[in-house]
Protein backbone atom coordinates (compact mmCIF):
# COMPACT_ATOMS: atom_id res chain seq x y z
CA UNK A 1 0.00 0.00 0.00
CA UNK A 2 2.68 2.55 1.04
CA UNK A 3 4.95 1.43 -1.79
CA UNK A 4 2.14 2.04 -4.29
CA UNK A 5 1.50 5.54 -2.89
CA UNK A 6 5.21 6.37 -3.24
CA UNK A 7 5.23 5.15 -6.84
CA UNK A 8 2.10 7.20 -7.51
CA UNK A 9 3.83 10.38 -6.26
CA UNK A 10 6.81 9.77 -8.54
CA UNK A 11 4.66 8.98 -11.58
CA UNK A 12 2.34 11.95 -11.08
CA UNK A 13 5.30 14.30 -10.65
CA UNK A 14 7.11 12.97 -13.73
CA UNK A 15 3.96 13.11 -15.87
CA UNK A 16 3.24 16.70 -14.82
CA UNK A 17 6.79 17.81 -15.62
CA UNK A 18 6.61 16.27 -19.09
CA UNK A 19 3.15 17.79 -19.69
CA UNK A 20 4.22 21.23 -18.38
CA UNK A 21 7.52 21.40 -20.28
CA UNK A 22 6.17 22.67 -23.59
CA UNK A 23 3.65 24.94 -21.88
CA UNK A 24 6.15 26.59 -19.52
CA UNK A 25 9.30 26.72 -21.67
CA UNK A 26 8.39 30.06 -23.28
CA UNK A 27 7.38 31.93 -20.09
CA UNK A 28 10.49 30.58 -18.33
CA UNK A 29 12.58 31.85 -21.24
CA UNK A 30 10.86 35.25 -20.95
CA UNK A 31 11.59 35.31 -17.21
CA UNK A 32 15.26 34.57 -17.88
CA UNK A 33 15.37 37.44 -20.40
CA UNK A 34 13.75 39.83 -17.90
CA UNK A 35 16.13 38.82 -15.09
CA UNK A 36 19.18 38.89 -17.36
CA UNK A 37 18.28 42.38 -18.53
CA UNK A 38 17.91 43.60 -14.94
CA UNK A 39 21.14 42.02 -13.69
CA UNK A 40 23.20 43.14 -16.69
CA UNK A 41 21.99 46.72 -16.12
CA UNK A 42 23.10 46.75 -12.49
CA UNK A 43 19.69 46.00 -11.00
CA UNK A 44 18.67 43.23 -8.62
CA UNK A 45 16.03 40.58 -8.02
CA UNK A 46 13.82 40.46 -4.92
CA UNK A 47 11.93 37.24 -4.13
CA UNK A 48 8.97 36.49 -1.85
CA UNK A 49 6.56 33.70 -0.96
CA UNK A 50 5.14 31.83 2.04
CA UNK A 51 5.93 28.39 3.45
CA UNK A 52 7.39 26.12 0.78
CA UNK A 53 7.45 29.10 -1.57
CA UNK A 54 9.56 30.99 0.99
CA UNK A 55 12.02 28.10 0.92
CA UNK A 56 12.04 28.28 -2.89
CA UNK A 57 12.87 32.00 -2.71
CA UNK A 58 15.81 31.27 -0.44
CA UNK A 59 16.95 28.41 -2.68
CA UNK A 60 16.86 30.73 -5.72
CA UNK A 61 18.73 33.49 -3.88
CA UNK A 62 21.38 31.09 -2.55
CA UNK A 63 22.13 29.74 -6.01
CA UNK A 64 22.58 33.18 -7.56
CA UNK A 65 24.44 34.87 -4.70
CA UNK A 66 26.54 31.72 -4.32
CA UNK A 67 26.60 29.51 -7.38
CA UNK A 68 24.38 27.20 -9.37
CA UNK A 69 26.64 24.90 -11.42
CA UNK A 70 29.61 27.10 -12.26
CA UNK A 71 32.02 29.44 -10.55
CA UNK A 72 31.18 33.07 -11.25
CA UNK A 73 30.74 36.42 -9.56
CA UNK A 74 27.87 36.66 -7.06
CA UNK A 75 24.60 38.10 -8.38
CA UNK A 76 22.37 40.53 -6.41
CA UNK A 77 19.29 38.58 -5.31
CA UNK A 78 17.51 39.15 -1.99
CA UNK A 79 15.02 36.71 -0.47
CA UNK A 80 12.52 38.84 1.46
CA UNK A 81 11.63 35.83 3.62
CA UNK A 82 14.72 35.60 5.83
CA UNK A 83 15.10 38.53 8.24
CA UNK A 84 13.05 37.51 11.29
CA UNK A 85 13.36 40.93 12.94
CA UNK A 86 11.94 42.69 9.86
CA UNK A 87 9.23 40.07 9.35
CA UNK A 88 8.08 40.03 12.96
CA UNK A 89 8.30 43.80 13.43
CA UNK A 90 6.17 44.49 10.36
CA UNK A 91 3.80 41.62 11.17
CA UNK A 92 3.38 42.87 14.73
CA UNK A 93 3.34 46.65 14.18
CA UNK A 94 1.37 46.70 10.90
CA UNK A 95 0.03 43.42 9.52
CA UNK A 96 1.28 40.13 8.09
CA UNK A 97 -0.06 41.28 4.74
CA UNK A 98 2.66 43.98 4.61
CA UNK A 99 5.74 41.89 5.46
CA UNK A 100 6.92 41.78 1.83
CA UNK A 101 5.46 45.01 0.43
CA UNK A 102 7.29 47.20 2.96
CA UNK A 103 10.56 45.47 2.01
CA UNK A 104 9.83 46.05 -1.67
CA UNK A 105 9.25 49.72 -0.86
CA UNK A 106 12.54 49.81 1.06
CA UNK A 107 14.78 47.89 -1.34
CA UNK A 108 13.05 47.92 -4.73
CA UNK A 109 13.97 50.36 -7.48
CA UNK A 110 12.88 50.96 -11.05
CA UNK A 111 14.43 48.25 -13.24
CA UNK A 112 14.55 45.63 -10.48
CA UNK A 113 12.60 42.37 -10.77
CA UNK A 114 10.28 40.85 -8.17
CA UNK A 115 10.00 37.04 -8.20
CA UNK A 116 6.64 36.34 -6.54
CA UNK A 117 5.69 32.76 -5.65
CA UNK A 118 2.30 31.42 -4.56
CA UNK A 119 0.92 28.00 -5.47
CA UNK A 120 -2.65 29.35 -5.29
CA UNK A 121 -1.90 32.79 -6.72
CA UNK A 122 -3.98 34.28 -3.89
CA UNK A 123 -1.48 34.99 -1.08
CA UNK A 124 -2.44 38.44 0.24
CA UNK A 125 1.09 39.45 1.27
CA UNK A 126 2.54 38.40 -2.09
CA UNK A 127 -0.22 40.32 -3.89
CA UNK A 128 0.68 43.40 -1.82
CA UNK A 129 4.35 42.95 -2.79
CA UNK A 130 3.41 42.79 -6.49
CA UNK A 131 1.37 45.98 -6.15
CA UNK A 132 4.31 47.73 -4.44
CA UNK A 133 6.70 46.52 -7.16
CA UNK A 134 4.47 47.77 -9.97
CA UNK A 135 4.18 51.15 -8.23
CA UNK A 136 7.99 51.34 -8.24
CA UNK A 137 8.22 50.52 -11.96
CA UNK A 138 9.70 47.09 -11.29
CA UNK A 139 9.00 44.08 -13.49
CA UNK A 140 7.40 41.01 -11.95
CA UNK A 141 7.82 37.28 -12.54
CA UNK A 142 4.90 35.40 -10.98
CA UNK A 143 5.09 31.66 -10.30
CA UNK A 144 1.75 30.04 -9.47
CA UNK A 145 -0.46 27.02 -10.06
CA UNK A 146 -4.21 26.39 -9.82
CA UNK A 147 -4.96 28.81 -12.68
CA UNK A 148 -2.98 31.72 -11.24
CA UNK A 149 -5.60 33.18 -8.89
CA UNK A 150 -5.68 36.92 -8.21
CA UNK A 151 -1.97 37.33 -9.01
CA UNK A 152 -2.56 36.42 -12.67
CA UNK A 153 -4.92 39.41 -12.99
CA UNK A 154 -2.51 41.90 -11.38
CA UNK A 155 0.49 41.75 -13.66
CA UNK A 156 0.98 43.68 -16.88
CA UNK A 157 1.97 42.58 -20.38
CA UNK A 158 5.57 43.54 -19.51
CA UNK A 159 5.61 40.94 -16.71
CA UNK A 160 5.80 37.14 -16.85
CA UNK A 161 3.41 34.51 -15.47
CA UNK A 162 4.67 30.93 -15.01
CA UNK A 163 1.56 28.93 -14.07
CA UNK A 164 1.91 25.21 -13.37
CA UNK A 165 -1.11 23.40 -14.86
CA UNK A 166 -2.09 21.50 -11.72
CA UNK A 167 -4.18 21.90 -8.55
CA UNK A 168 -2.12 19.87 -6.08
CA UNK A 169 0.23 22.03 -4.01
CA UNK A 170 3.01 19.43 -3.72
CA UNK A 171 3.12 18.90 -7.49
CA UNK A 172 3.10 22.66 -8.16
CA UNK A 173 6.01 23.15 -5.76
CA UNK A 174 7.99 20.37 -7.46
CA UNK A 175 7.64 22.12 -10.83
CA UNK A 176 8.47 25.47 -9.20
CA UNK A 177 11.76 24.00 -7.98
CA UNK A 178 12.60 22.72 -11.46
CA UNK A 179 11.66 26.13 -12.85
CA UNK A 180 14.03 27.81 -10.39
CA UNK A 181 16.84 25.57 -11.63
CA UNK A 182 15.94 26.50 -15.23
CA UNK A 183 16.04 30.20 -14.29
CA UNK A 184 19.44 29.86 -12.60
CA UNK A 185 20.88 27.95 -15.56
CA UNK A 186 19.38 30.39 -18.07
CA UNK A 187 20.74 33.41 -16.19
CA UNK A 188 24.21 31.84 -15.99
CA UNK A 189 24.24 31.08 -19.72
CA UNK A 190 22.88 34.53 -20.66
CA UNK A 191 25.41 36.37 -18.48
CA UNK A 192 28.46 34.17 -18.94
CA UNK A 193 27.88 32.00 -22.03
CA UNK A 194 27.52 28.24 -22.40
CA UNK A 195 30.08 25.85 -20.98
CA UNK A 196 31.97 23.14 -22.80
CA UNK A 197 29.22 20.61 -22.11
CA UNK A 198 26.54 22.59 -23.99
Amino acid sequence: MINQRILSHFHESAELKIQAASLLARPIEQAVELMFSALSNGNKILACGNGGSAADCQHFSAQLVGRFERERLPLPVIALTTDTSILTAIGNDYSYQEIFSKQVQAFGQSGDVLLALSTSGNSANVIAAIEAALERDMRVVVMTGKGGGAMAKLITDADVHICVPHDRTARIQEVHLLTIHCLCDGIDVALFGGDEND
